[in-house]
């Protein structure tokens, strides 16, 4: 999978699962550059068959709704949807 890496403040690992299309995605990428850290995102919705079903399986496994924006982080803690405060507490 291709992720995308954006530079800041190492709070650990933080992986956001998004839509290019998705206005609470793209609100969840302007908080997490508004704060600084360190994460990696993917449009899931650019991806190609083969490394779509792989990415959606991975999402799969912290939320099994398959919905947008997931934010996982340090692979302990998953975020669903764009909850301002949640992640503000958590990468603040």
């Amino acid at each position: 999978m291709k992720y995308e890496h954006i530079g800041g403040i190492n709070k650990g690992k933080v992986m956001l699962f998004a839509l290019s299309t998705c206005v609470w995605c793209k609100r969840t990428k302007q908080l997490l550059n508004t704060l600084g850290v360190e994460y990696d995102y993917i449009f899931v919705d650019q991806l190609q068959s083969a490394e779509k079903q792989e990415t959606m399986g991975e999402l799969e496994k912290w939320n099994p709704r398959c919905s947008f924006p997931t934010l996982v982080i340090n692979d302990d803690k998953c975020i669903v949807g764009f909850k301002e405060d949640e992640i503000r507490a958590v990468l603040g």
